[in-house]
């Protein structure tokens, strides 16, 4: 097999640090294990962050959510560690992982985290050039 599963987190420079930006990241297909039955949980990532000096490399982050694979993990332990690993890779002016479990025994769960630096403040959004007629 060319690739595995990795920790590992890679970054890159952002393009333009001096400016606030937002990238969202949408991950349909993470798989993780029930740390009680064993069994597989599906769930889709949502990644929403403002980058300041760098950006997560989108392959090494496909390899770092295909190492949960084979790990049991509580839902809310997973995302939480989701979040510090990534604030820990790019530290990030902003970053939230939200993540959407799919049902198991008619209950579904979703879990947000997110992770704010000290003083950051995001700027008031522009209204759309529609929405002031």
């Amino acid at each position: 097999m060319p690739t595995r599963p990795s920790k590992d987190l890679e970054t890159f420079d952002n393009p333009n640090p001096e400016r606030d930006y937002f990238i969202h990241i949408r991950v349909p297909e993470f798989t993780c294990l029930c740390p009680k039955t064993g069994q597989p949980d599906f769930a889709v990532l949502y990644l929403d962050y403002v980058p300041d000096r760098r950006c997560i490399e989108l392959k090494s982050l496909k390899l770092y959510v295909w190492s949960y694979r084979d790990e049991g993990a509580f839902h809310e332990a997973v995302t939480n560690r989701i979040l510090d690993d990534l604030v820990a890779a790019c530290d990030p002016r902003y970053l939230r992982v939200r993540a959407e479990f799919n049902v198991r025994g008619g209950i579904y769960t979703t879990v947000a985290a997110e992770h704010r630096r000290p003083g950051w403040r995001a700027p008031a959004p522009v209204p759309a050039a529609d929405a002031a007629r």
